[in-house]
């Protein structure tokens, strides 16, 4: 736009303050808001301990494409391309447009309690809310 048109371009949102780590790490003020996106409570930890703003549960992949997955390297991309599909769902498309929002806000961490993250869901939605 040119200067006298008077608009001004609203900048993007600044998604990429998008961390992930896992649910069990120490929590840190950098953190921002902590969002679990697991389908499933992390094994022996408290509510209280696990200092989460949200638990967005519905983000996660479905039961089945879960228990498919087993995190099985041979199956991520596979897995990868399964869980992108369900993410198209107007139900996951409404919680991606919250998490975008609180990234927007400031720094948002998506918390997982999987071992390794290189094989988890919370990076493939870590850079889906960043791309869109």
């Amino acid at each position: 736009m040119s200067p006298q048109s008077g608009a001004t371009k609203k900048p993007p949102p600044d998604t990429a303050m998008i961390r992930v780590k896992r649910v069990y790490d120490q929590p840190t003020p950098e953190d921002g808001t902590r969002v679990l996106i697991d389908r499933l409570w992390p094994r022996g930890l408290t509510k209280d301990t696990a200092d989460l703003d949200e638990w967005c549960k519905q983000i996660a992949p479905s039961t089945s494409l879960r228990r498919w997955y087993d995190h099985q390297p041979a199956r991520f991309q596979e897995f990868t391309d399964r869980y992108l599909l369900e993410l198209e769902a107007p139900a996951q498309q409404a919680i991606a447009t919250h998490l975008r929002e609180l990234a927007a806000a400031g720094p948002l961490t998506l918390l997982t309690a999987t071992k390794d993250l290189s094989l988890s869901h919370a990076l493939l939605l870590a850079d889906i809310l960043r791309r869109r």
